[in-house]
């Protein structure tokens, strides 16, 4: 009796690799929402402190928020995003996350 070992299929691998590469490349967004109950300045406040954006940039993302309803304000893997979102909330802003792929661009 012979054994045969079972070969991974090579098109499968290649899959999984391109599964890989497309997530690598398809980056988690955040987006905080404007909301009638922040000040401007606090939101200014929020994204200098939280994310660390110069004050120019951090301004630029909250009349991005006013003016538009909304801003992408971090890219990057899904867990960290969860963590932007979940701070987001902390500090009181409407915040959610997607994958970069469903409209958004940081």
């Amino acid at each position: 009796m012979t054994l045969t070992t079972a070969r991974p299929d090579a098109r499968t691998a290649e899959e999984s690799a391109t599964d890989a590469v497309a997530s690598l490349a398809d980056p988690w967004i955040t987006i905080v929402w404007n909301d009638p109950v922040n000040l401007m300045t606090y939101v200014t406040y929020v994204f200098e402190s939280y994310f660390g954006y110069p004050p120019k940039r951090a301004r630029t993302l909250m009349l991005q928020v006013h003016r538009e309803g909304r801003a992408v304000v971090s890219t990057g893997p899904r867990e960290r995003m969860e963590v932007d979102v979940q701070a987001m909330h902390g500090f009181g802003l409407w915040a959610t996350m997607q994958r970069s792929s469903e409209g958004d661009r940081a």
